[in-house]
């Protein structure tokens, strides 16, 4: 049996309503959501296969650190820990300039917002663009 989920189009800032079909909880298929009033039942080629990345067996599911050359796998912990010691270091050393954030147009306004707050009042940069301008 299908179970038909609307949902948001990962893709863009646009928001256009999709419908993933589930079948033994796997996503099979996306489609457009008819009755809608940002896409009326359509969808871009991206908005069509938005769902074949859920299930591939390249994604990636855990954090990954280099350590001699290769990866190994780490918890989330220990991986924004590393992060945020590694941009201490950096802010500390070269000071807020020394960073740039490129925000995504697949981002919501409010995590927009929440980018360009943490850019400001943690990394101290105002060194902010987003894709949509490249």
């Amino acid at each position: 049996m299908t179970k038909y989920v609307k949902t948001i189009c990962p893709y863009c800032g646009c928001g256009c309503s999709i419908i993933l079909h589930v079948k033994n909880g796997k996503i099979v298929r996306t489609s457009p959501a008819v009755k809608d009033s940002i896409n009326k039942g359509t969808l871009c080629i991206k908005g069509m296969l938005a769902h074949e990345f859920v299930h591939s067996p390249e994604r990636l599911r855990t954090p990954l650190i280099r350590e001699n050359g290769s990866f190994r796998e780490a918890t989330w912990d220990e991986a924004l820990g590393m992060v945020a010691e590694k941009f201490h270091k950096i802010k500390e050393k070269y000071g807020g300039s020394a960073f740039g954030v490129l925000s995504s147009a697949r981002a919501t306004s409010e995590e927009n917002y929440l980018i360009s707050k943490f850019s400001r009042a943690v990394l101290a940069t105002n060194n902010i663009d987003h894709c949509a301008r490249l």
